[in-house]
Parts: structure tokens; C-alpha cells; sequence
């Protein structure tokens, strides 16, 4: 062999003194199980164990129990907020990370309406963090089986099944879609009906009647709650302040519906 052959093999060979020694799976293995215990050891607080994991979750849950959880909905209505910031309503509030996305949505909508609604519930919201009264909590996505839940309504469903809260809303598909799954959810329109004047066959109503009703001989008037009543001929007054006498009451999905006769 030629002395430029020689060495040729001298520098492609490695010293054996610096040859990494062959490690099998399983002490790579154990290896790793070492080093994460002395991590755990020396830094507890980055690593909780499974008991302490669990005990924060259930801390949370009960901190949370109770809560309102407020859908897109009721925030963009405000009837809701009025009421918690004269202190009527009180506590936790949560909202879902996806109720934040859809108003986002509505508040980046080219509609000049939905924009204005989507801008206005956004700024309640934050107006609502102020209220001493109110604790606001945001919520990260929910799990079901695993998966990521995408469907909002689903997802307050889950939230209000959880905290054992209660679900404010003004849909009504939502409201009896939570009730069939034991879900206590309100209706913020039937909380309004509900807090309307109650008016008896028989009472006297000093009211303006203001256009036609379905009939072209009925006049159609509203009280201050919004209540409508139905004036039998009473077409000839529209524009006019009339008395009529209430002379029944007929109570739809919708609300209460008044009918009277002209004094």
C-alpha cells in the first residue's frame, strides 16, 4: 500500500474512544423517565401532577357554578345588560370564545345595521367588565369526545350542562333545543312579556291610536310596554287619543295581545 493510501485511511478512520456506545430503546427509554422525574423533582410548578391537575379543574367548575352564560343573541339585544347594571342580576357571567367570534362577525358585516349591532354588543361587553357586581369569564373551546366543538350552540349547551348555569337568550330554537336536553335556559322576550303590565277585561285604557289593524274598521294603539291593542271601530280615530275599555286578552307565543272597545 503507497504511503498517500495509507494516509488516506488513517484520516477516514474515527478514533473508537470517541464512538457514541450503542443505546437501545429501552434505556433511551429509562433515560427519559430519569430525566423528567428529576424535572418534576427540581421543578414542580411547571410539571402538576394528575391529582393536582384535577383539583384545579374541579376548583374552577366550582367557582363557576351557577354562572349566566350569555349567547350572541342576548348580548346584541342589551335588554340583558341594562338589568345587570342596575344590579338586578349579579355573579359570574361566561361567555364562549365562539359567542366573541360570531359577534366579531357581526361587527365586521357589510349590512350597516348588523355592523352597528355587532359594534354596540362588543362595547357592552367590555362596559360590563367594570360592573363590580359582574365577574366576566371567557371560555376556551369545549371538548366533546375528544374533538374540538365548532357549533356555538353546542357549545352553550355543554358550557350551561357543566357549570350548571343558566343560558340567556332570544332564540327561540336554542331556548327548546337546551330545555330538551335539561338545560334551564331563559328567553330574555318571555322574561320582557312576562314583566309587562297585565290589563283585565274591564279596565280603562287612555291610549292614541296610531294605524289600521288587520280588519280595515279596527285602529291599532301601544302601551308604553309595547303591549298592542286592537280597537274594534276604531279605523275612524287613527291619529287621535281615545278611552277604550279592555274586553279580552289573547295571549300568543309572541306575547299578550289586547282587544278594547271605544268608550
Amino acid at each position: 500500500m503507497s504511503t498517500r493510501q495509507e494516509k488516506q485511511k488513517n484520516e477516514t478512520q474515527i478514533p473508537k474512544e470517541i464512538i457514541p456506545p450503542f443505546l437501545s430503546p429501552r434505556v433511551v427509554g429509562m433515560l427519559a423517565d430519569e430525566v423528567t422525574k428529576t424535572m418534576i423533582h427540581r421543578l414542580p410548578h411547571l410539571f402538576p401532577s394528575p391529582k393536582e391537575s384535577r383539583k384545579k379543574r374541579a376548583k374552577k367548575v366550582k367557582k363557576l357554578e351557577h354562572s349566566i352564560i350569555l349567547d350572541t343573541s342576548a348580548i346584541i339585544d342589551r335588554r340583558v345588560m341594562e338589568l345587570m347594571h342596575m344590579g338586578l342580576l349579579i355573579g359570574n357571567v361566561i361567555i364562549p370564545e365562539g359567542v366573541l367570534l360570531e359577534l366579531k362577525h357581526i361587527a365586521d358585516s357589510q349590512d350597516t345595521v348588523k355592523r352597528e349591532r355587532g359594534r354596540k354588543g362588543l362595547e357592552e361587553l367590555d362596559r360590563l367588565k367594570k360592573v363590580r357586581t359582574i365577574q366576566v369569564t371567557v371560555l376556551e373551546d369545549e371538548e366533546k369526545h375528544g374533538k374540538i366543538v365548532k357549533e356555538v350552540d353546542e357549545v352553550l349547551i355543554l358550557v350551561a350542562k357543566r357549570y350548571k348555569g343558566r343560558l340567556l337568550t332570544c332564540d327561540y330554537n336554542l331556548e327548546k333545543k337546551a330545555s330538551i336536553q335539561n338545560v334551564f335556559a331563559i328567553n330574555v322576550n318571555a322574561l320582557a312579556n312576562a314583566l309587562k303590565v297585565t290589563a283585565v277585561p274591564g279596565e280603562a285604557v287612555h291610549i292614541r291610536v296610531l294605524h289600521l289593524g288587520k280588519d280595515i274598521t279596527q285602529g291599532v294603539g301601544y302601551l308604553d310596554d309595547g303591549t298592542m291593542i286592537v280597537i274594534e271601530q276604531g279605523s275612524e280615530a287613527i291619529g287621535k287619543t281615545i278611552d277604550v275599555v279592555i274586553s279580552r286578552v289573547l295571549q300568543t307565543a309572541t306575547g299578550r295581545i289586547l282587544f278594547a272597545k271605544k268608550i
